[in-house]
């Protein structure tokens, strides 16, 4: 029995617009408890930004996180599934593009988010992954 991608995405996600100051985009990751978050004009999806992106792409540039954007760290054009594709391909898509994360978009809009950890939770849960991914966050 095949599995879909909208069987386990998270629905509404994390988002931040592209004007979002870096140093705000790591608030609502710290708030949120997350190491990514998606950036969307409306309800378009722009890009994908996380904790690292912040890092190397913005605060190791020694530029001003409050006065930097989140269009400057970001990713754009991610790699995305729709709700109806199969599991398996959200899972090589991953793979075959090194990506922990992927939006999930239905006619050009953002409907939810896939992690590897929801996909290892689902399809093998004695893993460590899916140990790891559903374990509480310290803090």
């Amino acid at each position: 029995m095949a599995q879909y991608v909208r069987d386990i995405m998270t629905s509404a996600p994390a988002t931040v617009g592209p004007h979002t100051s870096v140093a705000e985009t790591a608030r609502v990751m710290r708030d949120r408890d997350l190491g990514s978050v998606l950036v969307t004009d409306g309800d378009r999806l722009r890009g994908v930004v996380t904790d690292r992106d912040l890092v190397v792409r913005a605060l190791a540039l020694g530029t001003d996180p409050e006065q930097t954007t989140v269009a400057r760290a970001c990713s754009e054009d991610p790699v995305t599934v729709g709700p109806g594709d199969e599991l398996d391909r959200a899972v090589r898509l991953m793979r075959e593009h090194a990506v922990r994360r992927m939006p999930v978009v239905d006619s050009g809009k953002l409907v939810g988010v896939i992690s590897l950890g929801d996909a290892a939770m689902e399809r093998d849960p004695d893993s460590a992954l899916a140990g790891i991914s559903a374990a509480r966050p310290q803090t």
